[in-house]
């Protein structure tokens, strides 16, 4: 098994602004995980020809892959443990064949990014779903043999169960060699940088969350998880390009749920994020947003790609159908023309995807309905991904929905 698309792990300064309380935006610090281990070391390249960042003339272009929220609702645990064989009383739990339909998409990128929107329970349960979740750690390793490299991990249930909660989960992620982002076991780890090469290029995946339900952010432990603040994000991100970063890509888990259209907060912190630059160059190169549940717009914002929602990736059966709907961006970057320049988005891609249910199945709306274009189950959930998608005129800023869809 390859490694994470990944090397290092470097410290920041300190941020050294105010912390507002936890129901306003707050003050984040970002986590990390140390650096994984296996055949791929600290500086090797993601891909087998990868050339190193800073080689002249070296540089290649590179695919970026990011999913949906991993919402593991009591459905997903049971369907999980029914995979296995085993029962959801016992310790066999197998997420690879609810998720199988990801892999060629996710195998195929040089960066791909996960949401794990949940924190894990103790080895051999219990394990429980909504409202406070604790997954099986077992789920860690399926994403990692799907290909994933990196996962954000600052979300509105990160302190679900505690610090523990935080310590069992990032425990899980780096025995299954995931890097990761948004919540720390300690301050050392807060305060570094999750770096990942793929192509010639170092990216930077910084995470950040909204809130945290209500749930207080321990005072003398505020590295457990990052809470969303503008500021701080421009912080972060200045620090990582001073330390090497050429992609700078920063994951939010924001908004209102179930609400298609962006939300107030959302288009302001877009709009602080994306016009933020450091002598001509911007600070951050890309932002993937999670937590609606239903499918969000894209739009190019001062030049930069802004997912406002993926939707989710695996979730059970709710009220609404929408929260079984998710799309993956990929967003193919070529190097820059010249040293120093910015690296750039040649390509943006938003691909449909779907959950079945009885069993719970993720969908490649793409491949399903190229082998049956006559459900018209599959077409209409295509068709409101699409709506969603487009809404905010990323069609004629260059994206491609569903490419390879008739018409």
């Amino acid at each position: 098994m390859r490694c994470g698309a990944t090397g290092r792990t470097v410290k920041r300064g300190r941020y050294r602004g105010k912390r507002p309380v936890v129901a306003a935006l707050a003050v984040a610090v970002l986590g990390t995980t140390a650096a994984c281990s296996g055949e791929l070391t600290r500086d090797t390249p993601a891909r087998p020809g990868a050339a190193e960042a800073g080689t002249p003339g070296a540089a290649r272009g590179f695919t970026l892959v990011a999913t949906g929220d991993l919402l593991v609702h009591d459905s997903v645990i049971r369907q999980a443990a029914a995979d296995s064989g085993g029962s959801s009383s016992g310790s066999g739990y197998d997420f690879g064949p609810m998720l199988a339909a990801a892999k060629p998409l996710v195998s195929g990128a040089d960066v791909a990014l996960c949401h794990m929107e949940t924190v894990y329970g103790a080895s051999g349960g219990p394990y429980t779903g909504y409202p406070l979740f604790k997954s099986p750690p077992q789920i860690a390793r399926s994403v990692r043999d799907l290909g994933y490299h990196s996962c954000s991990t600052a979300s509105n249930h990160t302190l679900d169960a505690g610090a523990e909660g935080v310590s069992r989960t990032l425990g899980a992620l780096d025995a299954a060699r995931l890097r990761h982002t948004g919540s720390a076991r300690s301050a050392k780890e807060g305060g570094a940088t999750t770096f990942l090469k793929a192509g010639g290029a170092t990216v930077a995946h910084l995470a950040y969350t909204y809130g945290t339900n209500g749930i207080p952010v321990p005072a003398d432990r505020p590295w457990l998880v990052n809470l969303l603040d503008p500021e701080r994000v421009v912080h972060d991100a200045r620090a990582a390009r001073r330390a090497g970063a050429d992609v700078v890509v920063v994951s939010t888990h924001w908004g209102t749920e179930w609400q298609q259209e962006p939300d107030q907060e959302q288009l302001d912190v877009a709009q602080r994020l994306t016009r933020s630059a450091t002598g001509g160059r911007r600070d951050i190169d890309l932002v993937i947003g999670t937590h609606n549940h239903v499918p969000q717009p894209y739009e190019k914002v001062n030049g930069t790609w802004v997912v406002y929602g993926l939707g989710d990736q695996i979730a059970g059966r709710m009220n609404d159908a929408r929260g079984q709907l998710g799309t993956a961006a990929r967003f193919t970057f070529a190097p820059p023309r010249k040293p120093g320049a910015a690296w750039h988005v040649k390509k943006a891609e938003a691909l449909p995807f779907r959950v079945d249910n009885d069993p719970l199945r993720l969908v490649d709306l793409n491949s399903a309905l190229a082998e049956d274009p006559g459900r018209t189950d599959y077409t209409h959930a295509r068709d409101t991904i699409r709506q969603a998608v487009l809404s905010r005129g990323a069609r004629s800023a260059g994206l491609v929905f569903a490419p390879g869809e008739p018409g």
